[in-house]
């Protein structure tokens, strides 16, 4: 068994990659910044400077703002001046009513809000935010992963400076340096009491699919194969995950005022690292410590890979996601450390390369896509069968494996990301 020391890192570890989050994270992230900046210059702004990374400034544009009916960075920032709380971090706009919505509707129409690309940005996750009233100013700046400060100042008065470090983990020198043997026997061997909160990802992800089931959100994917679908892909295990994972992320992504517990700062990495495995468990009868494992098992293996991938990049998301929950259904599936490494193998074979094009309804069929290869991966691994170093970028060393998964969406993807944020910001 790893040894307790180690383990209450790691335990601490997923504590702060596994939060509750209402709204896709990269507008709720300048929510929270813009209400910090708020709060240091003590008064409603009159002019509000957002200046944003690339990758931000991307997953911001077409997804909706929890509780608005509307989309987009301007109403996230309005909500952020108006009726923000930094202390609620990424659940900083939970105080949203219509009456909030109204106001903040007139704050956009002053023209207080002006968002700008920082094409110079030292990170892919960055954002700065000026707030000025008359001579007095503040400025507070979120960078590298999604409630990290790194500065924060009034007038000519420096409160927090910190260095920007690399575009991965927070304070990546002092965490925990995973691999996957050592997420598998934390997953596996940890005294159940202190893993048993992973639970919380199930209650909240569970209960933003039921709404979605009860609503219409985004493009329904979810509703539609569960109401729609049975005469197409059955009534089964594969269809109900799929319908469970997609139904979360509809609400999500359609700004449902529900909380989603995120993985690595993204909710739809933590409703594709939870759902799939939630919904087989249940399906098959599982006992509660083994959805517990299986929970932990996926969580951690996708913290792992996004620690070498980092927070944002082209790489959509939903490939770490599914594949920890593919680890988690071989694991639910009777299956044992090499049958995890060769669903993983599996994994890598086919998703990488599937590229993010900001954050939007149409997530959940990504999700979906996700959800499905991660299910034939664990059914292929449970019948020996793993796609070997012969063949593309999988290497023999399942550690290698990801570690080519991630330098590809890491860095041979910089040029397809500007491309994609082209195309978005010409349409």
């Amino acid at each position: 068994m790893i040894p307790k020391t180690q383990r209450d890192e790691i335990i601490s570890l997923i504590k702060r990659e596994v939060v509750p989050a209402i709204g896709c994270t990269e507008p709720v992230a300048v929510a929270l910044c813009v209400a910090k900046a708020t709060e240091l210059l003590g008064t409603l702004p009159q002019q509000i400077n957002v200046a944003l990374s690339s990758n931000v400034l991307k997953n911001a544009m077409g997804v909706g703002i929890p509780g608005t009916g509307m989309i987009g960075l301007p109403i996230a920032i309005a909500l952020g001046a108006t009726i923000g709380k930094s202390e609620y971090q990424l659940e900083v706009l939970k105080d949203v009513c219509p009456e909030a919505v109204e106001n903040g509707k007139r704050y956009i129409d002053s023209g207080a809000i002006k968002i700008t690309l920082n094409e110079n940005a030292p990170s892919k996750l960055h954002i700065e935010v000026t707030a000025i009233d008359g001579i007095e100013s503040a400025k507070a700046v979120i960078s590298v992963a999604h409630t990290n400060f790194v500065h924060l100042s009034k007038n000519d008065e420096v409160l927090l400076s910190k260095e920007i470090g690399e575009d991965a983990a927070v304070d990546t020198d002092n965490d925990i340096r995973l691999n996957l043997a050592t997420v598998w026997e934390f997953a596996m061997e940890s005294p159940l009491e202190e893993i048993e909160f992973i639970l919380e990802a199930k209650r909240l992800n569970k209960a933003a699919a039921l709404q979605a089931f009860e609503g219409n959100y985004g493009h329904s994917l979810g509703s539609t194969i569960r109401n729609n679908g049975k005469s197409l892909i059955g009534d089964n295990p594969m269809s109900h995950m799929i319908a469970y994972t997609s139904a979360a992320c509809d609400a999500r992504m359609a700004g449902a005022m529900i909380p989603v517990m995120s993985n690595s700062g993204s909710g739809n990495q933590g409703i594709t690292a939870t759902m799939p495995v939630v919904s087989y468990a249940e399906d098959i009868n599982a006992t509660e410590e083994q959805t517990i494992r299986a929970l932990t098992l996926s969580h951690l293996t996708s913290i792992y890979i996004k620690q070498s991938l980092g927070r944002l990049s082209a790489l959509c998301g939903c490939v770490v996601a599914s594949t920890g929950a593919s680890s988690a259904l071989v694991y639910l599936m009777g299956g044992g450390y090499n049958e995890v490494c060769a669903a993983i193998k599996n994994m890598v074979a086919n998703l990488t390369g599937m590229l993010c094009d900001g954050a939007k309804p149409s997530c959940a069929m990504k999700v979906s896509s996700g959800v499905s290869t991660a299910m034939l991966s664990a059914m292929l691994a449970m019948n020996n069968k793993c796609v070997t170093s012969a063949e593309g970028i999988i290497a023999d060393d399942v550690d290698q494996s990801i570690q080519n998964l991630t330098s590809i969406g890491r860095d041979a993807m910089t040029e397809t990301d500007k491309l994609v944020l082209k195309i978005m910001t010409c349409k």
